[in-house]
Protein backbone atom coordinates (compact mmCIF):
# COMPACT_ATOMS: atom_id res chain seq x y z
CA UNK A 1 0.00 0.00 0.00
CA UNK A 2 1.68 3.14 -1.09
CA UNK A 3 2.76 6.33 1.95
CA UNK A 4 0.11 8.67 2.56
CA UNK A 5 1.63 12.18 1.31
CA UNK A 6 2.56 14.72 4.11
CA UNK A 7 3.78 17.96 4.48
CA UNK A 8 7.12 18.61 5.64
CA UNK A 9 9.01 22.27 6.90
CA UNK A 10 12.36 22.68 5.86
CA UNK A 11 15.26 24.50 7.05
CA UNK A 12 18.39 24.76 4.02
CA UNK A 13 21.21 26.44 3.00
CA UNK A 14 22.33 27.01 -0.79
CA UNK A 15 25.21 26.20 -2.22
CA UNK A 16 26.04 30.48 -1.07
CA UNK A 17 25.13 29.29 2.25
CA UNK A 18 22.12 30.88 2.19
CA UNK A 19 19.15 30.25 4.47
CA UNK A 20 15.98 28.72 2.46
CA UNK A 21 12.59 27.63 4.38
CA UNK A 22 10.02 26.07 2.83
CA UNK A 23 7.62 23.59 2.37
CA UNK A 24 7.30 20.06 0.76
CA UNK A 25 4.74 17.55 0.05
CA UNK A 26 6.68 14.30 0.24
CA UNK A 27 5.82 10.66 1.71
CA UNK A 28 8.59 10.35 4.37
CA UNK A 29 11.51 12.80 5.70
CA UNK A 30 14.05 10.85 3.87
CA UNK A 31 12.14 11.74 0.13
CA UNK A 32 12.06 15.29 1.19
CA UNK A 33 15.95 14.89 1.98
CA UNK A 34 16.24 13.79 -1.32
CA UNK A 35 14.06 16.11 -3.13
CA UNK A 36 16.28 19.11 -1.49
CA UNK A 37 19.27 18.03 -2.83
CA UNK A 38 17.71 17.54 -6.19
CA UNK A 39 17.05 21.09 -5.73
CA UNK A 40 20.92 21.93 -4.72
CA UNK A 41 19.52 22.61 -1.14
CA UNK A 42 21.86 20.95 1.88
CA UNK A 43 18.92 20.41 4.59
CA UNK A 44 19.37 21.42 8.35
CA UNK A 45 15.93 21.17 10.11
CA UNK A 46 12.47 18.75 8.52
CA UNK A 47 9.38 18.56 10.42
CA UNK A 48 6.22 17.26 9.39
CA UNK A 49 3.35 20.16 9.88
CA UNK A 50 -0.26 20.38 11.11
CA UNK A 51 -1.43 21.59 8.87
CA UNK A 52 -4.17 19.10 8.05
CA UNK A 53 -5.80 18.71 11.53
CA UNK A 54 -7.21 20.46 14.42
CA UNK A 55 -7.48 24.18 14.30
CA UNK A 56 -4.82 24.98 12.26
CA UNK A 57 -6.56 22.91 9.14
CA UNK A 58 -6.91 25.22 6.10
CA UNK A 59 -10.08 26.11 4.74
CA UNK A 60 -10.43 25.55 0.74
CA UNK A 61 -13.60 26.95 -1.02
CA UNK A 62 -11.81 26.35 -4.50
CA UNK A 63 -8.47 26.13 -5.25
CA UNK A 64 -7.36 29.64 -4.13
CA UNK A 65 -7.00 32.53 -6.23
CA UNK A 66 -5.95 32.11 -9.86
CA UNK A 67 -2.93 31.77 -11.44
CA UNK A 68 -2.73 35.20 -13.15
CA UNK A 69 -0.72 36.97 -16.36
CA UNK A 70 2.27 38.52 -14.25
CA UNK A 71 2.36 34.96 -12.03
CA UNK A 72 3.15 33.15 -14.95
CA UNK A 73 4.95 36.06 -16.49
CA UNK A 74 7.44 35.64 -13.55
CA UNK A 75 7.38 31.69 -13.94
CA UNK A 76 8.33 31.74 -17.73
CA UNK A 77 11.25 34.47 -17.37
CA UNK A 78 12.55 32.20 -13.92
CA UNK A 79 12.31 29.32 -15.99
CA UNK A 80 14.05 30.26 -19.17
CA UNK A 81 17.14 31.79 -17.17
CA UNK A 82 17.34 28.42 -15.22
CA UNK A 83 17.05 26.27 -18.13
CA UNK A 84 19.28 28.29 -20.29
CA UNK A 85 21.81 28.66 -17.41
CA UNK A 86 21.70 24.53 -17.94
CA UNK A 87 19.73 23.21 -15.25
CA UNK A 88 17.96 20.26 -15.86
CA UNK A 89 14.02 21.03 -16.33
CA UNK A 90 13.47 19.29 -13.21
CA UNK A 91 15.56 20.87 -10.48
CA UNK A 92 14.22 24.22 -12.24
CA UNK A 93 10.45 22.97 -11.55
CA UNK A 94 11.55 21.83 -7.98
CA UNK A 95 13.19 25.19 -7.06
CA UNK A 96 10.21 27.06 -8.72
CA UNK A 97 7.47 25.29 -6.62
CA UNK A 98 9.39 25.58 -3.79
CA UNK A 99 9.95 29.43 -3.95
CA UNK A 100 7.22 30.37 -5.30
CA UNK A 101 4.89 32.66 -3.34
CA UNK A 102 1.93 31.67 -5.43
CA UNK A 103 0.29 28.89 -3.31
CA UNK A 104 -1.89 27.24 -6.22
CA UNK A 105 0.72 28.09 -9.16
CA UNK A 106 3.20 26.25 -6.23
CA UNK A 107 0.71 23.06 -6.51
CA UNK A 108 0.71 22.61 -9.99
CA UNK A 109 4.10 22.93 -10.38
CA UNK A 110 4.87 20.29 -8.15
CA UNK A 111 2.36 18.15 -9.89
CA UNK A 112 4.02 19.27 -13.17
CA UNK A 113 7.23 18.12 -11.52
CA UNK A 114 5.81 14.45 -10.68
CA UNK A 115 4.58 14.15 -14.36
CA UNK A 116 7.68 15.11 -15.94
CA UNK A 117 9.91 12.66 -13.30
CA UNK A 118 7.25 9.82 -14.70
CA UNK A 119 8.15 10.81 -18.16
CA UNK A 120 5.55 13.21 -19.42
CA UNK A 121 7.05 15.96 -21.53
CA UNK A 122 7.10 19.50 -20.29
CA UNK A 123 3.95 20.49 -22.70
CA UNK A 124 1.95 17.22 -21.68
CA UNK A 125 1.91 18.17 -18.19
CA UNK A 126 0.80 21.63 -18.67
CA UNK A 127 -2.01 20.40 -20.52
CA UNK A 128 -3.34 18.65 -17.67
CA UNK A 129 -4.02 22.10 -16.19
CA UNK A 130 -5.52 23.81 -19.21
CA UNK A 131 -7.77 26.30 -16.63
CA UNK A 132 -4.01 27.62 -15.73
CA UNK A 133 -2.24 27.64 -18.65
CA UNK A 134 -3.46 28.76 -22.00
CA UNK A 135 -3.24 27.28 -25.15
CA UNK A 136 -0.70 29.96 -26.16
CA UNK A 137 1.99 28.36 -23.36
CA UNK A 138 1.23 25.16 -24.07
CA UNK A 139 1.98 25.20 -27.85
CA UNK A 140 4.88 27.36 -27.48
CA UNK A 141 6.31 25.13 -25.02
CA UNK A 142 5.77 22.12 -27.21
CA UNK A 143 7.72 23.93 -30.12
CA UNK A 144 10.14 24.59 -28.09
CA UNK A 145 10.94 21.26 -26.80
CA UNK A 146 11.00 19.76 -30.46
CA UNK A 147 13.04 22.34 -31.83
CA UNK A 148 15.38 22.22 -28.67
CA UNK A 149 14.97 26.38 -27.78
CA UNK A 150 12.99 25.44 -24.91
CA UNK A 151 14.61 28.69 -22.85
CA UNK A 152 13.80 30.69 -25.98
CA UNK A 153 10.25 29.49 -25.95
CA UNK A 154 10.02 30.35 -22.34
CA UNK A 155 11.39 34.14 -23.02
CA UNK A 156 9.05 34.59 -25.34
CA UNK A 157 6.38 33.58 -23.45
CA UNK A 158 7.12 35.72 -20.18
CA UNK A 159 7.49 38.88 -22.82
CA UNK A 160 3.98 37.78 -23.98
CA UNK A 161 2.66 37.43 -20.93
CA UNK A 162 3.79 41.10 -19.57
CA UNK A 163 2.44 42.69 -22.65
CA UNK A 164 -0.42 41.22 -21.83
CA UNK A 165 -0.80 42.20 -18.53
CA UNK A 166 -0.47 45.76 -19.40
CA UNK A 167 -2.51 45.62 -22.13
CA UNK A 168 -5.13 44.69 -19.79
CA UNK A 169 -3.96 47.36 -16.77
CA UNK A 170 -4.44 50.21 -19.96
CA UNK A 171 -8.23 48.96 -20.38
CA UNK A 172 -8.65 48.55 -16.85
CA UNK A 173 -7.18 52.30 -16.31
CA UNK A 174 -10.00 53.92 -19.08
CA UNK A 175 -12.93 51.78 -17.21
CA UNK A 176 -12.50 52.26 -13.68
CA UNK A 177 -12.91 56.04 -13.49
CA UNK A 178 -16.36 55.67 -15.28
CA UNK A 179 -17.81 52.45 -13.94
CA UNK A 180 -16.99 54.01 -10.24
CA UNK A 181 -18.60 57.73 -10.94
CA UNK A 182 -22.07 54.90 -12.25
CA UNK A 183 -21.60 53.55 -9.23
CA UNK A 184 -21.66 56.48 -6.97
CA UNK A 185 -24.96 58.01 -9.28
CA UNK A 186 -26.82 54.86 -8.69
CA UNK A 187 -25.87 54.98 -4.84
CA UNK A 188 -26.67 58.56 -4.66
CA UNK A 189 -30.45 58.15 -6.72
CA UNK A 190 -31.35 55.41 -4.74
CA UNK A 191 -30.34 57.42 -1.29
CA UNK A 192 -32.38 59.94 -2.22
CA UNK A 193 -35.13 57.85 -3.52
CA UNK A 194 -35.65 55.80 -0.35
CA UNK A 195 -34.85 58.77 2.14
CA UNK A 196 -34.99 62.29 1.00
CA UNK A 197 -37.94 62.06 -1.39
CA UNK A 198 -40.40 60.42 1.35
CA UNK A 199 -39.95 63.76 3.52
CA UNK A 200 -40.67 66.06 0.49
CA UNK A 201 -43.56 63.81 0.23
CA UNK A 202 -45.19 64.93 3.14
CA UNK A 203 -44.69 68.15 2.47
CA UNK A 204 -45.89 68.42 -0.62
CA UNK A 205 -49.32 66.32 1.12
CA UNK A 206 -50.05 69.51 2.94
CA UNK A 207 -49.99 72.13 -0.37
CA UNK A 208 -53.25 70.71 -1.88
CA UNK A 209 -52.02 71.42 -5.20
CA UNK A 210 -51.31 69.21 -7.99
CA UNK A 211 -47.32 68.23 -8.28
CA UNK A 212 -45.36 69.34 -11.30
CA UNK A 213 -44.57 66.19 -13.36
CA UNK A 214 -40.66 65.88 -12.67
CA UNK A 215 -41.51 65.68 -9.05
CA UNK A 216 -44.39 63.49 -9.55
CA UNK A 217 -42.20 60.84 -11.39
CA UNK A 218 -39.98 61.38 -8.46
CA UNK A 219 -42.75 60.37 -5.88
CA UNK A 220 -44.25 58.05 -7.71
CA UNK A 221 -40.83 56.20 -8.25
CA UNK A 222 -39.98 56.82 -4.71
CA UNK A 223 -43.01 55.02 -3.56
CA UNK A 224 -41.76 51.92 -5.92
CA UNK A 225 -38.71 51.20 -4.38
CA UNK A 226 -40.15 49.20 -1.89
CA UNK A 227 -40.59 46.67 -5.50
CA UNK A 228 -38.04 48.23 -6.87
CA UNK A 229 -35.26 48.16 -4.57
CA UNK A 230 -34.97 44.29 -3.58
CA UNK A 231 -36.15 43.03 -7.38
CA UNK A 232 -32.95 44.58 -8.76
CA UNK A 233 -30.79 43.45 -5.68
CA UNK A 234 -31.96 39.83 -7.06
CA UNK A 235 -32.07 40.74 -10.45
CA UNK A 236 -28.23 41.70 -9.72
CA UNK A 237 -27.21 38.42 -7.61
CA UNK A 238 -29.12 36.15 -10.38
CA UNK A 239 -27.40 37.88 -13.26
CA UNK A 240 -24.24 37.99 -12.02
CA UNK A 241 -23.84 34.47 -11.11
CA UNK A 242 -25.46 33.73 -15.31
CA UNK A 243 -22.90 35.88 -16.41
CA UNK A 244 -19.57 34.10 -14.60
CA UNK A 245 -21.50 30.76 -15.98
CA UNK A 246 -22.06 31.83 -19.40
CA UNK A 247 -19.79 34.72 -20.19
CA UNK A 248 -17.54 32.18 -22.32
CA UNK A 249 -19.62 30.23 -23.89
CA UNK A 250 -19.88 30.64 -27.68
CA UNK A 251 -23.87 31.63 -27.53
CA UNK A 252 -23.27 34.32 -25.20
CA UNK A 253 -20.10 35.47 -27.23
CA UNK A 254 -21.94 35.47 -30.45
CA UNK A 255 -23.91 38.32 -29.36
CA UNK A 256 -21.86 40.30 -27.11
CA UNK A 257 -17.89 40.27 -28.58
CA UNK A 258 -19.91 42.35 -31.90
CA UNK A 259 -21.50 44.59 -29.64
CA UNK A 260 -18.18 45.92 -27.32
CA UNK A 261 -16.49 46.26 -30.90
CA UNK A 262 -19.32 48.85 -31.81
CA UNK A 263 -19.82 50.37 -28.91
CA UNK A 264 -19.22 54.52 -29.08
CA UNK A 265 -15.98 55.27 -27.83
CA UNK A 266 -14.96 52.03 -26.09
CA UNK A 267 -15.13 49.91 -29.24
CA UNK A 268 -12.26 51.38 -31.18
CA UNK A 269 -10.37 50.90 -27.90
CA UNK A 270 -11.55 47.08 -27.76
CA UNK A 271 -10.70 46.37 -31.64
CA UNK A 272 -7.17 47.99 -31.45
CA UNK A 273 -6.52 45.56 -28.11
CA UNK A 274 -7.88 42.59 -29.83
CA UNK A 275 -5.52 43.53 -33.59
CA UNK A 276 -2.25 43.45 -31.33
CA UNK A 277 -3.74 40.89 -28.88
CA UNK A 278 -3.74 38.86 -32.14
CA UNK A 279 -0.68 39.99 -34.37
CA UNK A 280 1.67 39.99 -31.15
CA UNK A 281 0.33 36.04 -30.31
CA UNK A 282 0.82 35.24 -34.61
CA UNK A 283 4.14 36.56 -34.22
CA UNK A 284 5.40 34.72 -31.28
CA UNK A 285 3.75 30.92 -32.36
CA UNK A 286 5.38 31.86 -36.27
CA UNK A 287 8.58 32.41 -34.30
CA UNK A 288 8.62 29.33 -32.28
CA UNK A 289 8.24 26.80 -35.35
CA UNK A 290 4.40 26.22 -34.76
CA UNK A 291 2.54 25.75 -38.45
CA UNK A 292 0.41 28.10 -39.81
CA UNK A 293 -2.98 26.35 -39.51
CA UNK A 294 -2.02 25.34 -35.76
CA UNK A 295 -1.16 29.17 -35.18
CA UNK A 296 -4.02 30.76 -36.49
CA UNK A 297 -6.30 28.33 -34.36
CA UNK A 298 -4.51 29.05 -31.09
CA UNK A 299 -4.62 32.86 -32.16
CA UNK A 300 -7.61 32.85 -32.76
CA UNK A 301 -8.86 31.47 -29.36
CA UNK A 302 -7.19 33.96 -27.20
CA UNK A 303 -7.67 36.31 -29.21
CA UNK A 304 -10.74 37.43 -26.52
CA UNK A 305 -13.50 38.29 -29.14
CA UNK A 306 -15.49 35.95 -30.94
CA UNK A 307 -15.71 38.59 -34.17
CA UNK A 308 -11.64 37.92 -34.86
CA UNK A 309 -12.00 34.17 -33.51
CA UNK A 310 -14.36 33.43 -36.53
CA UNK A 311 -12.63 35.61 -38.95
CA UNK A 312 -9.24 33.51 -37.52
CA UNK A 313 -11.33 30.32 -38.81
CA UNK A 314 -12.20 32.24 -41.94
CA UNK A 315 -8.15 32.87 -42.91
CA UNK A 316 -7.80 29.24 -41.96
CA UNK A 317 -9.88 27.75 -44.41
CA UNK A 318 -8.56 29.85 -46.87
CA UNK A 319 -4.92 29.09 -46.16
CA UNK A 320 -5.71 24.96 -46.49
CA UNK A 321 -7.37 26.06 -50.15
CA UNK A 322 -4.40 27.42 -50.94
CA UNK A 323 -4.67 30.82 -50.57
CA UNK A 324 -2.10 33.88 -48.85
CA UNK A 325 -2.80 35.01 -45.31
CA UNK A 326 -3.74 38.07 -46.80
CA UNK A 327 -6.10 37.18 -49.33
CA UNK A 328 -8.72 36.06 -47.00
CA UNK A 329 -7.48 38.55 -44.84
CA UNK A 330 -8.43 41.45 -46.72
CA UNK A 331 -12.35 40.08 -46.78
CA UNK A 332 -12.76 40.07 -42.70
CA UNK A 333 -13.26 44.17 -42.07
CA UNK A 334 -12.64 43.38 -38.10
CA UNK A 335 -8.87 43.86 -39.33
CA UNK A 336 -7.89 47.46 -40.53
CA UNK A 337 -6.23 47.86 -43.84
CA UNK A 338 -2.99 48.67 -42.97
CA UNK A 339 -2.93 45.27 -41.20
CA UNK A 340 -3.81 43.33 -44.16
CA UNK A 341 -1.28 45.43 -45.92
CA UNK A 342 1.18 44.40 -43.32
CA UNK A 343 1.05 40.98 -43.49
CA UNK A 344 0.75 41.34 -47.21
CA UNK A 345 4.24 42.63 -47.54
CA UNK A 346 5.78 40.33 -44.71
CA UNK A 347 4.62 37.26 -46.94
CA UNK A 348 6.21 38.43 -49.76
CA UNK A 349 9.37 39.71 -47.99
CA UNK A 350 9.45 36.53 -46.29
CA UNK A 351 9.72 38.69 -42.81
CA UNK A 352 6.08 37.60 -41.73
CA UNK A 353 7.04 37.49 -37.70
CA UNK A 354 8.97 40.96 -38.52
CA UNK A 355 5.86 42.76 -39.75
CA UNK A 356 3.56 41.15 -37.09
CA UNK A 357 5.94 41.99 -34.48
CA UNK A 358 5.69 45.39 -35.79
CA UNK A 359 1.64 45.61 -35.97
CA UNK A 360 1.35 44.59 -32.64
CA UNK A 361 3.77 47.61 -31.26
CA UNK A 362 2.03 50.22 -33.27
CA UNK A 363 -0.99 48.75 -31.58
CA UNK A 364 0.09 48.40 -28.23
CA UNK A 365 0.85 52.25 -28.52
CA UNK A 366 -2.35 53.24 -30.55
CA UNK A 367 -4.08 51.50 -26.93
CA UNK A 368 -1.74 53.38 -24.30
CA UNK A 369 -2.48 56.83 -26.49
CA UNK A 370 -6.09 56.42 -26.97
CA UNK A 371 -6.58 55.23 -22.97
CA UNK A 372 -4.78 58.33 -22.05
CA UNK A 373 -6.69 60.70 -23.93
CA UNK A 374 -10.22 58.75 -23.12
CA UNK A 375 -9.17 59.26 -19.19
CA UNK A 376 -8.97 62.75 -19.78
CA UNK A 377 -12.12 62.97 -21.78
CA UNK A 378 -14.37 60.63 -19.44
CA UNK A 379 -13.51 62.41 -16.38
CA UNK A 380 -15.39 65.64 -17.34
CA UNK A 381 -18.18 64.00 -18.91
CA UNK A 382 -18.89 61.86 -16.23
CA UNK A 383 -18.69 64.51 -13.48
CA UNK A 384 -20.82 66.58 -15.37
CA UNK A 385 -23.64 63.45 -15.80
CA UNK A 386 -23.31 63.07 -12.02
CA UNK A 387 -24.33 66.59 -11.63
CA UNK A 388 -27.05 66.64 -14.19
CA UNK A 389 -28.77 63.48 -12.68
CA UNK A 390 -28.07 64.53 -9.00
CA UNK A 391 -28.96 68.31 -9.97
CA UNK A 392 -32.03 67.86 -12.31
CA UNK A 393 -33.60 65.39 -8.78
CA UNK A 394 -33.11 68.29 -6.48
CA UNK A 395 -34.65 70.55 -8.75
CA UNK A 396 -37.62 68.34 -9.27
CA UNK A 397 -37.92 68.28 -5.46
CA UNK A 398 -38.04 72.03 -5.07
CA UNK A 399 -40.00 72.68 -8.20
CA UNK A 400 -43.31 73.01 -5.95
CA UNK A 401 -41.86 75.09 -3.64
CA UNK A 402 -40.44 77.73 -6.46
CA UNK A 403 -44.21 77.28 -7.54
CA UNK A 404 -45.47 78.47 -4.33
CA UNK A 405 -43.35 81.62 -4.26
CA UNK A 406 -44.43 82.51 -7.23
CA UNK A 407 -48.18 82.31 -6.35
CA UNK A 408 -47.27 84.26 -2.98
CA UNK A 409 -45.54 87.18 -4.83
Amino acid sequence: MASAVRTFEYKSRDSAGKMVKGKLDAATEGAVVSKLRVMGLAPIDIKETLAGTGLQREINLGGGKSVGLKDLAIMARQMSTMTGAGLSLLKTLDILAAQTAHKKLATILAAVSRDVESGSSFSQALARHPVDFPPLMISMVRAGEAGGFLDSALDAMAENFEKEANLRASIKSALTYPVMVLIMTVAAVALMLIFIVPIFKTMFEGLGSELPAPTQFLVTLSESMIYIGPAAVVIGIFGSIWWRANRNTEAVRKVVDPIKLRMPVFGGLMKKVAVARFTRNFANMLQAGVPILQALSIVGETSGNWVIEKATRNIADGVRQGKSIAEPLALETVFPPMVVQMIAVGEDSGAMEVMLNKVSDFYEAEVKTSTEALTSLIEPLMIAFLGVVVGGMVIALYMPIFSIATVVK
